[in-house]
C-alpha cells in the first residue's frame, strides 16, 4: 500500500496546475476516482495552493497519507518546519460534526503515538468545512500536554493565518520538515482495529511493527506457517504452542495465520475460541465492515452473508467441539488454532458437560484430547495452541498440562514444537512438559514466544507491574512504577465519581474507556454497580459515545469474561471486597446470601487472583483504579473491607485523586 498518493515541496506543489497533481493523485490510486472524490481533491488543491504561498521554502505537502492501523488515509498532511499539521477537509459542509472532529483527532494520535519522526513533532490536527463561515481560533494543547494540539476548526480562508500562528508554537527546524516522511510506522492496533485491518488485506507487518525491543509478531507468524508448510510436504501432524505476555499479540497471530492463504491443497487456517465475547465481538466488527464496504456496488450482499462469511475463520471452539461428537468425519481445515488454549475444560468438567447437555454418560475426554482427536482424523494437521500464562479465570479449566498429557498418553505421533517460556511457573506445565521431552518427536524454539506486551504501548512494563502488584512484592511493583509512570498514567481514588471524570478527561478523539469490575464483586450495588446485571460485550466495545449500551457511558460495567482478549485505552478498576489485601497475603471472598465467605480452594484463589490480573492489564494508556471507603453501618461492606487495600496500592507510589 503506498503511505501516499502524491508529494511535493510547497514550491513544487504550488508550481504545479490543479490538473497536473489531480493527475498525479489519479496515477497513484490506480484508478480514476468518482466525480465527487474528484471534486473533493480539487477543492483540496485550490485551498492549499490560494493559502500556502507564504510558506515557500519551508516544508512539504502530502495527499491521501495512508494511516494502516485506522485503514483510511489523511486527506492532506503538511509538514513545515517541526510542525505536522493533519488537514481533514469536509467539501460542501458548512458545520463541524462530531464523528469529523473526533476522526482528525485520531489521525494526529496515531502519528504521534506510532509515526517515528513525528514523536517530537508538535502535531496540529485542522478540520476545514468548505462552506463555513470564519470563526475565531484559539490554539490549545490537549489535556496530555505531549505537544497535541485539539482539533482546530477553521473555514477555508482561515487556514494559512492559523498555520502561522501554530508555526509560532513550534521550532524552526527545517531538517524536521526534510526528514519526515523517512520516519518509521510502528503502530500498536487494538484486537478490534488489528482483526479489521487484516480481514481488509494489510499484512501483519502494516499494522504491527514496534521497535527493536518488541517481538516481531511476522516472525512468529513466518514460523508457525513454516511448520503447516512442513506438516504438509511431510504428511505430519504437529501441534504447536505460542507463548506471551498479556497483550502481546497471541490473538493477532492467530487472526494472521487465519487470514494467510496458505497453499492451495493446504486451505485456510481456523481460529477457535472459548471466549464468547472476543468471538461475539470479532464477527461482529469483520461482518459489519465488509457488508459497509460492499453496500451500493454490484458485489453488495446481506448482514447475514457477511457474517456466515466471517465464520468461516472465526468459530467459537465449543460450537466446533460439538460439531464433531457425532460426525466422525475429518473436521474442514487441516489447521486449527486454539486461542487460550489453557482455558480448554478438564475431564471432569467435559463429562459434565456432555452428560448434562449433551446426553453422553459414558464420555471419557478432556476437551484438549477430544479437540486432538478431531485434528487426528486427518492425513496431516496442525494445531495451534496460543497459551496466556496467569489467564485461567473459571472452573474446569485444564492448563496447558491438560494439551500435554493428551499428546504424551494418547498421541504419541504428533510431533510437538513449543515456546521454551512454557517452563515458566505461570503456565504450570513444568511436570507434563518433563513427560514430553523423555516421549520425544520435540523441540524448543524460541520464535515461538512474545515477550512484550503491545496492549499497553505506552508502557511495555505494565503486565510485570501489574504481576509484582498481585505477588506482594511491592518492591518491584514501585520500582515498574517508577518506570512507566510518566508514560502511562495510574490514578487511585475512593470515588467512583472522580475516577469517571479522569478517564473522560483524558481520552481523545474516539478513545474508547469504560468501567471494569470482578465477577465476584457483589458490593458495589450501592455504588450503582449491579455485577449480577449482564453486559452484552458487542454493544460495550463497539457502539458509539450516543449509545447507553457501550462502555463510554460508564453506566454497564464489564467483567473478567468480558473483556478477556480485548482492550480499552482508558479504563476505571473499581475493586470489591471480595479481593482484599492484607499483611499475610491476598484475603480471598465470595458473597453468598447476605455475608462474604472465605474461599479455601486454590484453584478457586488463583482464578480469583487471575481475575484481577485480566481487569488490570485491559487498558492500553493508562486507567483509574477505585477501592471504596466503605461503610462503617454496613456489615457487608466495612471499611476495613477496603482500607488495607488501598494503603497498600498507596504505599505503591500510585497516585491518588
Amino acid at each position: 500500500m503506498a503511505r501516499f498518493f502524491y508529494s511535493d515541496s510547497v514550491a513544487g506543489f504550488l508550481a504545479r496546475s490543479p490538473e497536473e497533481i489531480l493527475g498525479a493523485i489519479n496515477v497513484a490510486a490506480l484508478m480514476t476516482a468518482e466525480a465527487m472524490q474528484q471534486n473533493a481533491w480539487l477543492s483540496q488543491v485550490t485551498i492549499l495552493q490560494a493559502q500556502l504561498p507564504p510558506f515557500i521554502g519551508r516544508g512539504y505537502v502530502y495527499f491521501e497519507f495512508s494511516v494502516p492501523r485506522i485503514g483510511k488515509r489523511i486527506d492532506v498532511v503538511l509538514v513545515l518546519d517541526s510542525v505536522v499539521f493533519v488537514v481533514e477537509f469536509k467539501v460542501g459542509e458548512n458545520h463541524f460534526q462530531r464523528s469529523a472532529i473526533e476522526q482528525a483527532w485520531d489521525y494526529a494520535l496515531d502519528l504521534k503515538n506510532f509515526h517515528e519522526t513525528s514523536h517530537n513533532a508538535l502535531i496540529a490536527p485542522v478540520l476545514v468545512a468548505t462552506a463555513a463561515n470564519t470563526r475565531p481560533v484559539a490554539p490549545q494543547f490537549s489535556v496530555r500536554n505531549d505537544n497535541v494540539l485539539t482539533p482546530i476548526l477553521i473555514a477555508p480562508a482561515q487556514l494559512g493565518v492559523v498555520v502561522e500562528r501554530i508555526l509560532n508554537l513550534g521550532r524552526a527546524d527545517p531538517a524536521v520538515s526534510a526528514s519526515w516522511h523517512e520516519g518509521r510506522y510502528r503502530p500498536t492496533p487494538t484486537i478490534i482495529e488489528a482483526a479489521r485491518a487484516l480481514y481488509a488485506g494489510h499484512s501483519v507487518e502494516d499494522i504491527s511493527s514496534r521497535g527493536a525491543e518488541a517481538k516481531n509478531l511476522a516472525e512468529t507468524s513466518d514460523a508457525v506457517v513454516a511448520l503447516v508448510h512442513k506438516a504438509h510436504r511431510e504428511q505430519r501432524k504437529i501441534v504447536c504452542f505460542v507463548t506471551g505476555v498479556p497483550g502481546a499479540g497471541k490473538t493477532l497471530v492467530g487472526l494472521n495465520i487465519s487470514n494467510t492463504r496458505l497453499a492451495d491443497a493446504e486451505g485456510k487456517a481456523v481460529y477457535l475460541s472459548g471466549n464468547g465475547p472476543l468471538v461475539k465481538v470479532l464477527r461482529e466488527v469483520l461482518a459489519t465492515d465488509r457488508f459497509e464496504s460492499l453496500r451500493g456496488t454490484d458485489q453488495a450482499i446481506t448482514k447475514g452473508d457477511a457474517r456466515r462469511a466471517v465464520t468461516s475463520f472465526i468459530q467459537n471452539v465449543h460450537h466446533f467441539r460439538d460439531a464433531y461428537i457425532d460426525d466422525l468425519t475429518a473436521p474442514h481445515n487441516h489447521i486449527s488454532i486454539f486461542d487460550e488454549a489453557q482455558r480448554a475444560w478438564d475431564l471432569a468438567e467435559t463429562a459434565r458437560f456432555m452428560k448434562e447437555k449433551k446426553g453422553k454418560p459414558d464420555f471419557a475426554m478432556s476437551e484438549p484430547e477430544f479437540l486432538i482427536s478431531c485434528m487426528d482424523r486427518h492425513a496431516w494437521a496442525v494445531i495451534v495452541c496460543l497459551v496466556g500464562g496467569g489467564q485461567e479465570i473459571n472452573r474446569g479449566e485444564a492448563g496447558i498440562s491438560g494439551w500435554i498429557n493428551a499428546l504424551v498418553e494418547k498421541f504419541p505421533h504428533w510431533s510437538v514444537s513449543v515456546s521454551p517460556e512454557l517452563t515458566d511457573s505461570e503456565y504450570e506445565a513444568g511436570e507434563a512438559l518433563e513427560r514430553l521431552r523423555e516421549r520425544g518427536d520435540f523441540d524448543e524454539d524460541r520464535t515461538l514466544h512474545l515477550s512484550t506486551s503491545m496492549r499497553s504501548f505506552r508502557a511495555s512494563g505494565l503486565s510485570g507491574l501489574v504481576k509484582n502488584m498481585l505477588d506482594l512484592d511491592a518492591e518491584n511493583a514501585s520500582r515498574l512504577l517508577q518506570e512507566i509512570g510518566h508514560q502511562y498514567p495510574i490514578v487511585l481514588t475512593r470515588s467512583v465519581t472522580m475516577a469517571k471524570e479522569w478517564v473522560r478527561k483524558q481520552a481523545r478523539g474516539s478513545e474508547r474507556f469504560g468501567m471494569m469490575v470482578s465477577s465476584q464483586a457483589q458490593r458495589l450495588k450501592p455504588l450503582a454497580i449491579d455485577v449480577r446485571v449482564a453486559t452484552n460485550p458487542v454493544h460495550w466495545f463497539l457502539k458509539g459515545k450516543d449509545d447507553v449500551r457501550s462502555s463510554f457511558y460508564l453506566e454497564d460495567v464489564a467483567t473478567e469474561f468480558d473483556v478477556q482478549g480485548l482492550e480499552l485505552d482508558w479504563s476505571c478498576v473499581v475493586w470489591d471486597g471480595d479481593f482484599r489485601y492484607s499483611k499475610r497475603g491476598w484475603v480471598h471472598s465470595s458473597f453468598r446470601g447476605n455475608r462474604w465467605e472465605r474461599i479455601s480452594k486454590p484453584e478457586r484463589r488463583a482464578f480469583q487472583k487471575n481475575a484481577y490480573r485480566v481487569l488490570l492489564t485491559r487498558a492500553r494508556q493508562g486507567m483509574a483504579i477505585v477501592v471504596p471507603e466503605g461503610d462503617a453501618s454496613d456489615k457487608t461492606r466495612l471499611p476495613e473491607f477496603y482500607d488495607d487495600t488501598y494503603a497498600y496500592l498507596a504505599a505503591l507510589g500510585l497516585q491518588q485523586i
